[in-house]
């Protein structure tokens, strides 16, 4: 059974790992299972992959060679990893295109991003450090940051290497060992980078690549007994079913990133033309496949008229096509799932009574695409304005007033992002501070970078990625305290 085999793309041909990535070998799964990943924009079969899980190695390397590993030579395998992803930029973006159908482009985007993440993490790997506590003239007390241990990471389909990148980026930095599970949908990225964490010296055990179904693979994940943390990004709906697996198991630590339903807020004042290319990045961004799209558009009542006509402008200037060409913003949706979701949603909202701006319909007659929908007329009650739909799709709603639309954006259980569009920087301060999310942009979308934290609040997750504020979730606090006098008595 090989466990690599070469696939030629539109832009760069090259040799794809197959199997798992286990203790710094590739090997097949105990069960010589396999299953396919497509390719969306011609669904055609891409290559087979096998599935089992890789916890012991990570457990011996953690006891053993990574534990004797310096901070500042983790911090230099990082940077030399984040080297490595910038050599091999064409080729790793030319398989997130191929496995996920992203624009070229935004793939060539990503790949640097991934770059940026971990060499962030690399700077922070000799930075960690506790704190002396003075107690009394005859104690010394000291804090340790620990690594937590064997880290399972799950990531999702979306962003197959960005989120490779920011689970395994301040893991590595805090001297944990990983078992990373790709996503069924798109395993092909992952697996490559696993050669370049080898490339890059890292030792083996260090970082463990499965790939599997989630149900089975990511159950396992969650509920072993000798993971000693779940890091998980996807739906709501898993994000709770990995919250019970931690918590039957072992009581696992757990951080989720999970979905949202992200409102965009467009003020009288607002600079029109830039809110509106705001905008359609903010939804239509990686074929609106992102936790964080502002697929709920709120816009006031005095510009609410132009808004419209001129975003449906914009929204048919979206070129959709081969994600291969240089000129493609928005290629097909990851799978058939999805997109037969994605449809439904559609159809639900023509039925429920919403107007259908423009868009609607399946784009061209092979692959799965999907033109970028907007739909007006939106009630709060319609299934379209409170479920995610994780695809091209909007609603555009009138408001009057800063309150009302404060309102408004709360009202639902997902607290991802938000943005707001005002030339008033006392409105801007003011509803961003009263918005129920994790994170908010003021006159611009999806602008997301290493150093800046990032995650949600109610039904959107557990913890923060990216920046100092990830450490915390891959490390725990030992408090020492030495006795440095005489007797107590």
């Amino acid at each position: 059974m090989s466990l690599s085999v070469v696939i030629k793309t539109p832009t760069v041909s090259y040799e794809q790992p197959l199997g798992l990535y286990i203790d710094g070998k590739w090997a097949a799964g105990v069960e010589q299972k396999t299953f396919e990943t497509i390719n969306p924009a011609n669904e055609c079969i891409i290559a087979s992959v096998y599935i089992d899980i890789a916890v012991k190695a990570a457990r011996k390397a953690l006891n053993g060679i990574w534990a004797q590993t310096a901070p500042s030579q983790r911090g230099r395998l990082l940077t030399k990893l984040a080297d490595l992803f910038e050599e091999d930029l064409e080729t790793l973006s030319a398989i997130e295109s191929l496995d996920n159908g992203k624009a070229i482009s935004l793939s060539r985007g990503d790949v640097q991003a991934a770059a940026d993440v971990l060499r962030y993490y690399g700077g922070w790997a000799d930075k960690l450090h506790g704190k002396v506590i003075d107690t009394d003239p005859e104690t010394l007390n000291y804090t340790r940051h620990e690594p937590i241990g064997v880290c399972g990471q799950i990531i999702p389909w979306n962003f197959p290497l960005l989120m490779w990148s920011w689970k395994i980026g301040p893991a590595l930095a805090t001297g944990n060992t990983v078992v990373l599970k790709t996503a069924e949908q798109t395993p092909l990225s992952g697996l490559y980078a696993a050669n370049l964490c080898h490339k890059a010296g890292i030792p083996a055990g260090v970082v463990n690549i499965v790939s599997g179904v989630g149900g089975v693979a990511g159950a396992a994940l969650a509920a072993h007994m000798d993971v000693d943390k779940i890091a998980f990004t996807g739906s709501t709906l898993i994000g709770r079913k990995i919250m019970r697996a931690a918590a039957d198991s072992n009581l696992k630590k757990v951080t989720l990133e999970l979905g949202g339903k992200s409102p965009n807020i467009v003020f009288n004042d607002a600079t029109i033309d830039l809110a509106i290319s705001w905008v359609n990045f903010g939804i239509f961004f990686n074929q609106g496949q992102c936790c964080c799209a502002g697929s709920r558009i709120y816009v006031q009542s005095g510009v609410y008229d132009q808004f419209v006509e001129a975003f449906k402008a914009r929204v048919g200037r979206n070129i959709v096509g081969d994600p291969f060409a240089d000129n493609t913003f928005q290629g097909p949706q990851v799978s058939r799932l999805q997109y037969d979701r994605i449809m439904g949603y559609i159809r639900s909202g023509n039925e429920e009574g919403a107007t259908l701006e423009i868009g609607g319909q399946r784009q061209g007659t092979e692959g799965f695409y999907i033109q970028p929908t907007v739909f007006s007329n939106v009630k709060p009650e319609m299934t379209i304005m409170r479920e995610e739909i994780f695809g091209p799709v909007c609603v555009i709603c009138k408001f009057e007033t800063e309150e009302e639309v404060v309102r408004l954006s709360n009202d639902s259980v997902y607290g991802l992002a938000a943005a707001v569009h005002t030339r008033d920087l006392n409105t801007a301060i003011r509803v961003s501070n009263a918005l129920s999310a994790g994170t908010v942009w003021v006159n611009n979308y999806n602008m997301l970078t290493a150093q800046v934290p990032f995650g949600g609040c109610k039904e959107s997750g557990i913890g923060r990625e990216l920046g100092k504020y990830a450490l915390s979730n891959y490390t725990h606090v030992k408090s020492v305290r030495i006795r440095v006098g005489g007797a107590l008595f």
